[in-house]
C-alpha cells in the first residue's frame, strides 16, 4: 500500500504528534508499505529520506500553546505537487483542524482520506471563524480516528461526526530496555519532569511549590528536568533549592527513554490541555512509577489510578503528598509499576499500527486512489 501522511507541526522541535507520525511511518514501512510524510521543516533539520519538507514554519498560538505551523498560501503548490506525485492509496492527515499542512491537504485532495484527531480543544479560533468553510472539507474524510475518548467526544460535539478510538503508540521494548543515564541509579531519590517547563499548563510552578516538602523529607532528592525553557529563570524561582534541580535540556527519544528508566518517579503536574498523555505511557513502558494530575486524559491512561497515583490538579500540597508516598514506599511503588507494565501493552505499536492499518484497508477497499481535486 502507498501511504501519504501529513504532519501539521514542524520537525524543527520535538513533539508528540511529530513522534507519532514518524513512528507510525517506520512501523508501516517495516511491514512492507511505501510511506511518504509531508511536514514543515527548516533546511538545517536532518529528516528521514521518506519525509518531504514543505518549508519553514512560523510560531502560531494553538491549543493553549505555541505551535510551529505552515499556513502560507505559498505552500498550496507544494502540497498539490506532493499529492500528484505520490500515487497514494491512502492519505492520512493528522490534526486537520490545525491551521497548517493537513488543512491544506484536506482542501486539495479527494479519495481515501483518513484523519487522526489528537487534541480535544474547544478554543480553536480557526474552527470558530471558519467552521462553515471547513465542514465541506471534513465531509471528505472517510476514516476518522481519535487518540482518546476526550478527542472522540470533542469531535462529535464540535464537528458532528464520530471516530474510532485508537490510542497513540509506543515502542514498549525500546523504553523497557533503555540504558540508564550515566551515574544511575544514584543513592538518593530521583523525580523526573518532562516537557516545556516555561509553559504554565505543564505545571512546573506546582512542582516548585511542592519542592520544599519533598526536600524536607528526602534531603538528597534530585529533580531531573528534560525539555525546553529558561533554565536561569527557573533556578531563580527555585531559590535556595535550585541545587536539587538537574537540567538535561532537550533530548532525543533515546535520551528520554534513559531518563525515564533512571528516575524513581515520573511527575506530570499538568494543569490541562491534554487529550492523551503519551509521556505517561512512555513512563509506564520504562517501568517507572507515575504521579500525575487527575486530568481526564491521564486518568484514562492510568486505568483510573490503578497504574499510577493521581493527585488533585494544581494542588501543590496534594502533589507533595503523592510524591512522598510513592518515593517512601518501595512496595507500593512496585505494585503501581507491575500494574502499569500490564496496562501499557495495549499501547505498543504492534497493536496500535494493526488497528490503524485496518482503517486504511477499509477506506481503500474500493480501489480508488488519492487525487488532486479539480
Amino acid at each position: 500500500m502507498r501511504i501519504g501522511m501529513v504532519c501539521p507541526y514542524s520537525f524543527d522541535v520535538p513533539g508528540g504528534v511529530q513522534a507519532h507520525v514518524l513512528q507510525l511511518a517506520e512501523v508501516m514501512r517495516a511491514r512492507g508499505h511505501t510511506v511518504s510524510v509531508l511536514a514543515p521543516a527548516s533546511p538545517h533539520v536532518t529528516l528521514p529520506d521518506y519525509v518531504v519538507s514543505a518549508g519553514r514554519a512560523v510560531p502560531i498560538p494553538y491549543n493553549g500553546s505555541v505551535a510551529r505551523l505552515q499556513f502560507s498560501p505559498a505552500v498550496h503548490g507544494r502540497v498539490r505537487r506532493w499529492l500528484a506525485e505520490g500515487d497514494f492509496d491512502v492519505l492520512h492527515l493528522h490534526e486537520p483542524n490545525a491551521p497548517s499542512l493537513s488543512m491544506w491537504a484536506l482542501r486539495i485532495a479527494e479519495g481515501p482520506i483518513v484523519a487522526t484527531f489528537h487534541t480535544s480543544t474547544t478554543r480553536s479560533l480557526t474552527l470558530n471563524l471558519f467552521q462553515g468553510v471547513l465542514r465541506p472539507w471534513h465531509e471528505k474524510i472517510v476514516g476518522r480516528i481519535a487518540v482518546s475518548d476526550l478527542a472522540r467526544r470533542w469531535q462529535m460535539e464540535a464537528l458532528g461526526s464520530d471516530a474510532v478510538e485508537i490510542p497513540n503508540g509506543v515502542d514498549v521494548a525500546s523504553f523497557s530496555t533503555a540504558p540508564l543515564l550515566e551515574g544511575y541509579p544514584r543513592p538518593g531519590k530521583t523525580v523526573l519532569f518532562l516537557g516545556r517547563y516555561d509553559e504554565s499548563r505543564k505545571g512546573m510552578a506546582v512542582l516548585l511549590e511542592a519542592l520544599p516538602r519533598l526536600v524536607e523529607r528526602f534531603a538528597d532528592l534530585e529533580v531531573l528536568i528534560l525539555g525546553r525553557g529558561d533554565e536561569s529563570q527557573l533556578r531563580s524561582q527555585a531559590g535556595d533549592l535550585a541545587g536539587h534541580l538537574r537540567f538535561l535540556g532537550q533530548a532525543d527519544d533515546a535520551e528520554k527513554a534513559s531518563a525515564l528508566r533512571s528516575a524513581d518517579v515520573y511527575c506530570a503536574p499538568n494543569l490541562g490541555g491534554e487529550s492523551f498523555g503519551i509521556v505517561l505511557v512512555e513512563a509506564m513502558a520504562a517501568g517507572t512509577a507515575v504521579v500525575a494530575s487527575n486530568l481526564d486524559a491521564f486518568r484514562r491512561v492510568l486505568a483510573d489510578g490503578e497504574a499510577g497515583l493521581l493527585v488533585d490538579v494544581g494542588d501543590s500540597a496534594a502533589l507533595a503528598d503523592g510524591l512522598i508516598t510513592m518515593l517512601a514506599d518501595d512496595e507500593l511503588r512496585q505494585r503501581y509499576i507491575t500494574a502499569a507494565t500490564a496496562a501499557v501493552q495495549r499501547y505498543d505499536w504492534s497493536v496500535v499500527a494493526s488497528q490503524i492499518l485496518r482503517v486504511y484497508e477499509t477506506v481503500a477497499r474500493a480501489g480508488a486512489k488519492v487525487e488532486v481535486a479539480g
